[in-house]
């Protein structure tokens, strides 16, 4: 009996102690590296990111309330994100995201400071360390952290800085 209860007990608690941890995550203070791709499955890397600019990145997924409202936001007050570049990163398919954005953030695609990308290597939250969905942040022109949220009812604070950073 005892054998059988630790191998259903060991993955129980490992899987615990992994979800603890993700969840006990800060986020990291520079940009680090990493993988994505954009809809048209080329690859983007963080030597891709636009230069001398704010960089906006906001980690969602489609079947998620709160993301759905963080793009709508983004969307209606896409004006006030110009100081920044926008990198929208997600592991939903193709369709899905392009389903997604024509009812959240139909004004977003093809806008020149606007990436979607998709997560397909599963690189983000090992790397950027959110703890939920929507994950924004907000990095300066190095590449550091300046402002990190998963609350879209405080992307007001991320278009203060972004408007402080424009003077």
């Amino acid at each position: 009996m005892l054998p059988v209860l630790r191998e259903k007990l060991f993955p129980f608690l490992f899987l615990l102690s992994i979800s603890v941890s993700v969840f006990a995550q800060t986020p990291p203070g520079t940009i680090p590296d990493f993988k994505f791709f954009k809809l048209d499955r080329s690859s983007f890397t963080n030597r891709n990111l636009a230069a001398n600019k704010l960089i906006f990145f906001c980690f969602f997924d489609i079947s998620c309330d709160h993301c759905q409202h963080a793009i709508d936001k983004i969307n209606k007050q896409y004006n006030e994100f110009k100081g920044a570049a926008i990198y929208l990163i997600t592991w939903d398919n193709q369709n899905s995201i392009n389903l997604f954005m024509n009812r959240y953030g139909p004004g977003l695609p093809g806008k020149k400071n606007v990436t979607i990308l998709q997560d397909l290597n599963h690189e983000f939250i090992n790397k950027f360390r959110p703890k939920k969905y929507p994950s924004i942040f907000l990095f300066s022109r190095d590449k550091k952290l300046m402002l990190y949220d998963d609350n879209p009812d405080n992307l007001y604070k991320f278009l203060n800085q972004i408007k402080l950073a424009a003077k």
